[in-house]
């Protein structure tokens, strides 16, 4: 049976932010593999979510049906997570951390990491660390362990800003092993560079 990676997903949230990585991990990093894990969306509740897109998903799951065991937990950016609503997430952060499940954050989603302590004390990025301090406050401490780079993996932790969603995507199926460096370094260089060259 396939171990089951969480994707969050809050109303406006960032649809092309998933859309990578769930297919990746999925469907598998190669056209001739095959997925590892099975993606699973989950929110505060079941009601559907609306994307920055305009893609209305149902979420799988909600704070109160998480599953035992998951094998990633990845919070995808958008516009909620400085709302009041976002702070229900935190168990969602707490379970994860307790089971060793990796945590991803891209975007938005890393800054709230950074607002709840996530990143003081790992090599991470965001969007700038000037943004990430506007929002983080007191509560963020790890400006030394900031990174300046689209993407970046310390661990079981996975960091990105918002212009990246391949590097997220890369870094992430490392962390998971899903499939051999080589394949997920072809399946990067395909989505960035295409059929033709730069």
């Amino acid at each position: 049976m396939k171990e089951e990676v969480l994707i969050v997903i809050l109303n406006e949230f960032a649809d092309w932010e998933s859309a990578f990585i769930a297919a990746s991990l999925n469907s598998g990093v190669t056209p001739n593999s095959q997925g590892r894990y099975t993606v699973k969306t989950i929110s505060i509740n079941k009601k559907p979510v609306t994307s920055i897109g305009g893609f209305t998903v149902l979420p799988d799951y909600d704070l109160n049906s998480v599953p035992e065991k998951f094998a990633a937990l990845i919070l995808i950016g958008g516009t909620q997570w400085f709302q009041p609503e976002a702070e229900q997430i935190k168990v969602l952060l707490t379970k994860a951390t307790h089971i060793g499940a990796v945590i991803g954050g891209i975007c938005n989603a890393s800054v709230f990491l950074g607002m709840n302590g996530y990143l003081n004390d790992v090599k991470h990025t965001s969007n700038t660390l000037p943004y990430l301090q506007q929002f983080a406050k007191e509560m963020y401490t790890g400006q030394e362990l900031y990174i300046d780079q689209q993407a970046v993996r310390d661990g079981k932790l996975v960091t990105a800003n918002g212009s990246a969603f391949l590097e997220f995507n890369r870094e992430l199926l490392i962390a998971l092993n899903a499939d051999s460096d080589e394949n997920i370094n072809a399946n990067y260089q395909f989505m960035k560079k295409g059929l033709c060259p730069l």
